[in-house]
């Protein structure tokens, strides 16, 4: 490659990355799909990355409290993911209709269609605010949680439960931003969001310990929110939303329920398997487990990037009736996350023990957490493939396929898988590790087979 050519390519990425990164909706029926991923991905991976620095920066100073802390932390998050859960639900279903209805060139039904998210995610915020109100020391020891981690973290539960309002907006206008095309709003909002929590969290914990970290949390993702709903209602694109359009329909509740679903399946597998971790290995190998999940997070946010931009490109094609583009689309995302989610393999596999001691000093914790970070990463690049291809079956509006997917290899193989392991063949919390990427890699196979199949194709929304 000549100079110039040299130039002229860096030049063009550089261009793509700005063009990425303005506060534009789009149309991406046309031109060129390896643009359009990237336009897309970018801000997505962006946004999710600096969610995952947050991640990593909370359990770093939340680490310098002791063991019960990051227990507590981590058994917290575990639960909380049923939060996460609805609110990504809920968000694949803005996704799939705002896409859809952006393909078909008809913005009014799309502001429409976020309306009605907005409706849905607040009653199902109230009700998850007032269970983990009352019931966060209850929450806790269910997970399996010792006396002393009860007793102490149950005011951080409470507190975490208490802006759950936060996640369900925060995920869910996110994913109306996603459909309309928008994705730097929605990578501006989450970096707002992990951007206070960074500087917040440090300063809290030193004043107020672990409770210092909810309370860090929660103005973060607060801040985040209000930058959203600041942007959705000024009238400004494509999506413009009025109050007409909150009368009710079921729209998103036909799409969304079994996406909610889908991802309660996959949370509540893993809140099994966090329990089990702690019941079989204690609180040093639920603490190093969590050390380890925190950094998992931390790569598969920016994968999760490349997956959301499969859905929305996958939907607005759709709407457009380009069916061979949403294909293509779909294929060449899964291609590029395979690659990226194999890189990180190679990390973990190699890299677990530096990775964790920087973490902790405490043998028993980083032994654990090095184990499960190994075993568990060792099935990356079958994780990065299914990501995208269930991401590309829910942003066509087959939520349904996804959810059966996980529903089977999550309830009658992973949790069977662990639970047979750590206490029928006594392995204890390794068992539990082995039986994740078992079945995450059983859930790439059979997303590529009925992705492969295309009857996502021909689905109504």
């Amino acid at each position: 490659m000549t100079t110039q050519n040299k130039a002229n390519t860096i030049s063009k990425i550089i261009s793509t990355i700005k063009e990425s990164l303005n506060s534009e909706e789009r149309d991406y029926t046309q031109g060129s799909i390896r643009t359009a991923v990237f336009l897309l991905a970018i801000p997505m991976i962006l946004e999710l990355s600096l969610e995952g620095v947050f991640a990593l920066v909370d359990i770093f100073f939340v680490s310098k409290l002791g063991p019960n802390a990051i227990a507590t932390v981590g058994l917290t998050e575990s639960v909380i993911t049923i939060v996460y859960s609805i609110a990504i639900g809920l968000s694949v279903a803005a996704t799939a209709i705002v896409a859809r209805r952006i393909g078909e060139k008809d913005p009014e039904a799309a502001s429409h269609a976020g309306a009605q998210s907005l409706i849905v995610a607040l009653i199902v915020t109230v009700i998850t605010t007032i269970l983990g109100l009352l019931f966060a020391g209850d929450i806790l020891s269910l997970m399996g949680a010792s006396e002393e981690v009860v007793r102490d973290g149950s005011i951080f539960t409470r507190i975490m439960f208490g802006g759950s309002a936060g996640i369900m907006l925060l995920f869910i206008i996110n994913g109306i931003f996603r459909g309309a095309g928008n994705a730097a709003i929605a990578m501006r909002s989450l970096w707002i969001a992990s951007i206070i929590n960074i500087i917040l969290c440090p300063i809290f914990i030193n004043i107020w310990g672990l409770k210092g970290a909810a309370i860090a949390t929660v103005i973060g993702r607060s801040s985040g929110v209000a930058y959203q709903l600041w942007h959705l209602f000024s009238g400004k694109g494509n999506l413009q939303i009025l109050k007409t359009h909150f009368k009710d329909d079921s729209e998103v509740i036909n799409i969304g329920w079994p996406a909610t679903f889908q991802f309660i399946i996959a949370s509540g597998s893993w809140i099994i398997l966090a329990r089990l971790v702690a019941e079989t290995g204690g609180t040093d190998a639920s603490a190093g487990y969590q050390l380890a999940v925190r950094n998992f997070v931390f790569f598969i946010l920016p994968a999760w990037g490349l997956s959301n931009a499969a859905a929305t490109l996958v939907g607005q094609n759709l709407g457009a009736n380009q069916i061979e583009r949403a294909n293509e689309s779909a294929m060449l995302a899964a291609k590029y996350n395979s690659i990226f989610m194999g890189s990180v393999m190679f990390l973990f596999l190699f890299c677990s023990p530096a990775i964790i001691h920087f973490y902790t000093d405490n043998e028993s914790i980083a032994r654990y957490g090095i184990l499960s970070l190994q075993i568990i990463g060792s099935g990356y690049i079958f994780y990065g493939a299914g990501m995208v291809l269930t991401q590309a079956l829910n942003g066509a509006g087959d939520t349904k396929t996804p959810t059966i997917i996980n529903l089977v290899c999550f309830w009658l193989i992973q949790i069977p898988l662990a639970y047979f392991l750590a206490k029928g063949l006594d392995l204890k919390a390794t068992g539990a590790f082995i039986a994740i990427p078992v079945a995450e890699s059983l859930i790439a196979v059979v997303a590529w087979y009925y992705f492969k199949k295309g009857a996502w194709k021909i689905v109504k929304v």
